[in-house]
């Protein structure tokens, strides 16, 4: 997609895989390790977990020619970065932030953009080249997301603290269930089989949000992000897209 100014999410920083040698496969890589299909139509939201199926990082992969980008908090670029070093051991794949290009978005589906991967309502994205011209919208592209109900990032999905399908990764279509082992796959796994995510995360208003289940709260938003158990969750305060419906 083209330059458009008004639309870069500086918060948002882009990791990039690419193979060292030709055999390589970076896509093969990352698929033993993350949630979601990486190997099928791109971009996806996924997450790397600790061994317990708790949230370490959230990202969405775009294609990078035999490489892959990952899109993610800025603030957690150099730690993912790492994090993904230790798994490589002898492969060879080079894995450092890729500061020349950046994340955009626009609160609309279309126009050349690709549609979020977890909500079509989030917008579109797409990622372009840094530019002088560069204007931001991350508070725009915050308000909007809450709005939804979606969280994002270590401080609202808990920074290890909180397991993926708590994070609502079912419904945002942010693992799959078919693609094999990865990192946390066998606790994800159990909880979905036996129907055990007992809790969720979910934004509420600030003046309905339970202190002692407070993730992260957002004054100038009125909004903040509780992790609940399910039975706690009023339906009206429930996104239409969040089934809290008991299993069959």
């Amino acid at each position: 997609m083209n330059h458009v100014p008004g639309t870069r999410l500086f918060d948002r920083a882009l990791v990039r895989l690419a193979p060292e040698d030709p055999a390589e496969d970076v896509a093969a890589f990352l698929q033993g390790l993350v949630t979601n299909d990486v190997k099928g139509v791109l971009p996806v939201w996924t997450a790397l977990l600790t061994p317990q199926g708790k949230v370490l990082f959230d990202f969405i992969v775009w294609p990078d020619g035999k490489g892959l980008l990952l899109e993610c908090e800025a603030s957690a670029a150099d730690a993912l970065a790492k994090r993904l070093t230790l798994y490589r051991l002898r492969r060879k794949i080079a894995i450092s932030r890729a500061d020349d290009l950046a994340a955009h978005w626009e609160d609309h589906p279309g126009d050349g953009g690709a549609s979020d991967p977890r909500l079509r309502a989030l917008g579109q994205r797409w990622i372009a080249p840094v530019s002088d011209n560069d204007v931001g919208v991350d508070m725009a592209y915050r308000e909007h997301r809450l709005k939804l109900g979606v969280p994002e990032g270590r401080a609202e999905l808990g920074d290890g603290e909180v397991l993926w399908l708590e994070c609502n990764a079912a419904d945002l279509n942010g693992v799959s269930f078919t693609k094999g082992c990865y990192v946390g796959q066998e606790n994800t796994a159990r909880m979905n089989w036996r129907h055990k995510v007992n809790r969720r995360l979910i934004v509420v208003p600030l003046e309905q949000s339970d202190p002692a289940r407070q993730r992260i709260a957002y004054p100038e938003l009125g909004l903040a992000v509780d992790h609940r158990r399910v039975e706690d969750i009023p339906p009206a305060l429930a996104p239409s897209w969040m089934d809290l419906s008991p299993p069959d």
